[in-house]
């Protein structure tokens, strides 16, 4: 007559006197949050990047228009008008309607810009930038709103410098 079978027993890791794995079964052990850890590590790089890249766009375009800003308050509406507009708004806007708005709004070293939203996007590789805010003076307020476009270069496709209602 034969042996009965003995029943099905899954496969203990090996070991060595007293008990302790083999540094195969300890291997094993680490696998699964080794890959859950590099997984975790690839997120969080991932997430610093991504915050890198949209806070450094924030920043540029809060700096573009913080020196465009700070031109036109000081009245060189000549060098604002000559860096910072596009050549597409250069078009529709011409050097002397920019510089006789800009003096209609009696601006003077009191004023001071404030940047309440600041939205940068990116599509197809071409960053934008839309800046709103007010430059605040003494006894008054404007109400400000650029654009930007980048390209090659972040220059202001669109603005608005109004007085505040």
């Amino acid at each position: 007559m034969s042996n009965p079978q003995e029943p099905y027993q899954p496969a203990q890791p090996e070991a060595d006197t007293p008990g302790r794995e083999t540094p195969a079964g300890s291997r094993r052990k680490w696998v699964v949050p080794g890959i859950v850890g590099g997984a975790l590590l690839f997120v969080i790089a991932g997430g610093v990047l991504v915050f890198n890249l949209a806070g450094g766009g924030t920043n540029e375009a809060r700096d573009v228009a913080d020196d465009f800003t700070q031109l036109v308050i000081a009245g060189d509406t000549d060098t604002a008008y000559d860096d910072f507009l596009d050549p597409a708004l250069q078009e529709k806007l011409s050097k002397e309607d920019f510089a006789a708005g800009v003096q209609s709004l009696k601006l003077n070293d009191t004023c001071k810009p404030t940047y309440n939203d600041l939205k940068v996007s990116s599509e197809n590789g071409n960053n934008k930038a839309d800046v709103a805010g007010v430059i605040g003076c003494d006894g008054k307020e404007v109400d400000l709103a650029y654009s930007f476009d980048r390209d090659s270069d972040m220059k202001m496709i669109n603005i608005k410098l109004r007085p505040k209602a």
